[in-house]
């Protein structure tokens, strides 16, 4: 079975233009420690986290995956990903990814699934950076 190696090269890639981008940034604003501050912080990555798992249970399509899961405590672990992976001064503590999908992966968890994933995930961060940017912070 693939382990979306092409993807995780993809995740990789979008990180280290995130450190270019950063870089740029900063360079224009020094009070920019890293790309967690620049997008609100704990706040905005909790609110995009809250939009993503909405997203995600009322996706048909991805749904069931997730029928036997603690939602409070994915959310928290995956805020804390998300976070650490952003610059945050957070530290995560959950399982590695490979353990922590092999349920998914055993019920069908397949490369369209991640997509939707990745559009779910990618419209909570946009409505997340609109709502922190119109909020005036």
């Amino acid at each position: 079975m693939r382990c979306w190696k092409g993807r995780t090269a993809a995740v990789s890639v979008l990180l280290e233009k995130r450190s270019v981008c950063l870089a740029s940034l900063m360079q224009e604003d020094p009070m920019i420690d890293d790309l967690y501050d620049l997008i609100g912080g704990r706040r905005t990555i909790w609110a995009a986290t809250e939009s993503f798992y909405e997203k995600i249970l009322a996706d048909d399509s991805l749904r069931h995956f997730f029928k036997r899961t603690d939602m409070a405590h994915l959310r928290s672990r995956q805020s804390m990903f998300i976070s650490m992976l952003l610059g945050g001064r957070v530290v995560y503590t959950g399982k590695d990814i490979h353990g922590t999908h092999a349920w998914a992966r055993n019920h069908g968890l397949n490369d369209a699934h991640f997509d939707t994933f990745l559009k779910h995930f990618r419209a909570a961060l946009e409505e997340g950076g609109e709502s922190h940017q119109t909020s005036g912070k």
